[in-house]
């Protein structure tokens, strides 16, 4: 039988928190054997929003080191970089001239960042959501992991590929209708000083969240430090009481133990009692990713580790360049971006290149 193909990423942008690791990756690493797996680093994502080039390069690294740290494995999954396949941008602009502007200037999260942005608001915050639909679509993808908060992003995917399809290819349609395969004990994990917004890592405070490479001695400090309320005994049916239910969900998650166990184990317990158990839990659960992370870090040791997924890797060029192609052909534009290539394992038009690049880096070789 056929394996899903599912594909998902994280942008470069600082560390990875325990929102990220909760909510997405660990459920990656328990069902990974079930499914084809892509996983990017969505870099192209990242420029919409100021950033430092050289920095924005070692992130890739970090986050990419981070993939394999948290038990991604290379048997089951691939991992790349989103810019390093020119596809992405190339189709994301086919899919532009068929999107209506009334479907990006409506998403939410255009809406909330561009007041945050102000004057400054570029037109990559109101087009990423067409990178993301070209990013899914490229790979046919089957099953797209979201929470609750991008759902709104993958509706659109669909929308696009739907009218792409009925526009040019109503007898044989050129894209999958990607479905949501949403996680949900951890989805949504909450800031540490506000329960009721998201773990982020744009929030300008570094005490909302943890970061999975933070030292136990900041962990500590955090979670000391974070929002609780006055009230003694912990309970997770709290409607009023955001944070507290955030923090039993995280003890349960970062412990392994049910949700029933940990209400029959803190309902009596005030936050002196509980915060130094959400301490040690959350410290003693980091410690084998850090490890991990401290081995993969180093650049030779993640080169050795992606270099031997250099056929996997060809196979991803081939097969978004093909794709790319027949949507050119759909839309009227022959040849598409690549009217000459040719792919063989003696003259690549694509090759890895370790020395030059931050990450699985690929760069254009001459015809």
């Amino acid at each position: 039988m056929t394996k899903k193909r599912v594909l998902s990423g994280i942008q470069p942008t600082g560390n990875l928190h325990i929102g990220n690791y909760l909510g997405s990756i660990r459920n990656w690493v328990e069902h990974q054997h079930n499914y084809e797996n892509y996983f990017c680093v969505v870099d192209l994502h990242a420029i919409t929003a100021p950033h430092d080039p050289q920095t924005l390069a070692e992130n890739s690294y970090t986050i990419a080191a981070l993939y394999l740290a948290c038990g991604i494995s290379l048997e089951d999954s691939s991992i790349f970089i989103q810019s390093h396949i020119p596809a992405h941008s190339e189709l994301t602009w086919l899919l532009n001239c068929v999107t209506p502007l009334n479907w990006l200037q409506d998403m939410i999260q255009f809406k909330e960042k561009a007041i945050k942005q102000g004057e400054n608001v570029n037109v990559g915050l109101l087009d990423y959501p067409v990178l993301m639909a070209a990013d899914i679509l490229l790979y046919q993808a089957d099953k797209v992991p979201v929470g609750e908060d991008q759902k709104q992003h993958l509706e659109l995917t669909r929308d696009i590929a739907g009218r792409f399809n009925h526009q040019f290819a109503k007898k044989s349609p050129v894209f999958k209708l990607p479905e949501a395969l949403i996680q949900t004990d951890g989805a949504r994990v909450m800031s540490l000083t506000d329960g009721t917004r998201k773990m982020s890592k744009s929030d300008p405070s570094d005490l909302s969240r943890i970061n999975l490479l933070d030292s136990a001695d900041l962990i500590e400090k955090k979670i000391k430090k974070c929002k609780t309320d006055l009230e003694r005994g912990l309970t997770f049916e709290a409607i009023d009481r955001p944070e507290c239910r955030n923090l039993l969900t995280l003890y349960m998650l970062m412990s392994g133990k049910s949700k029933q166990t940990v209400a029959n184990e803190c309902q009596d317990l005030g936050w002196g009692q509980f915060k130094p158990l959400l301490t040690e839990a959350t410290i003693e659960h980091l410690l084998m990713p850090q490890f991990a992370a401290d081995y993969y870090g180093p650049n030779a040791a993640l080169r050795a580790a992606l270099k031997q997924d250099q056929n996997t890797w060809r196979m991803i060029q081939r097969e978004a360049m093909d794709n790319d192609r027949r949507v050119n052909v759909k839309i009227g534009k022959l040849g598409g971006l690549y009217p000459a290539i040719k792919i063989g394992a003696a003259n690549d038009v694509y090759r890895l290149d370790f020395a030059t690049r931050p990450a699985i880096a690929v760069r254009r070789a001459t015809c």
